[in-house]
């Protein structure tokens, strides 16, 4: 990868939806030559997808919340089957520290969370902090 294909990803980080052309005016090469660029970092697999970031608020998932869960390693496989099939959870890692999972979440109500907590008690102890407010969104990570 090189200097170019480092500013196409900036760019793209910040408007998924930037135009061929608009992208080639900016860099000063040819739209084919953006095109062809995008193409090889999409197959590398530099670029993963396009997505639209959504406001959740404006669909009424107004609560957002971290839970931290200790799973035992011989119940992650079947923890993980179950974790992906809860549409509230935006993210689940596996981290270091007194607990093994770290999960973002978004919920209409704390009784939706904590409804959901409840149920985690089946795979061990958890820990959960709501937010208040995000003063850094995500902005993806700009390549230098």
């Amino acid at each position: 990868m090189n200097d170019i294909d480092q500013k196409i990803l900036n760019y793209l980080q910040a408007n998924g939806r930037l135009s061929i052309k608009k992208l080639s005016e900016a860099l000063f090469i040819t739209a084919p030559a953006v095109s062809q660029r995008i193409k090889k970092l999409e197959e590398n697999g530099y670029i993963k997808s396009y997505n639209a970031n959504l406001d959740l608020t404006k669909i009424g998932l107004n609560i957002k919340a971290f839970i931290q869960l200790e799973v035992g390693p011989d119940r992650k496989p079947e923890f993980y089957k179950y974790i992906k099939a809860i549409p509230n959870v935006l993210e689940c890692d596996c981290i270091t520290g007194p607990y093994s999972m770290l999960l973002k979440t978004v919920f209409e109500s704390t009784q939706d969370l904590d409804d959901l907590v409840t149920e985690l008690h089946r795979f061990g102890s958890t820990n959960t902090q709501i937010v208040f407010s995000t003063p850094v969104q995500d902005r993806g990570y700009y390549i230098e």
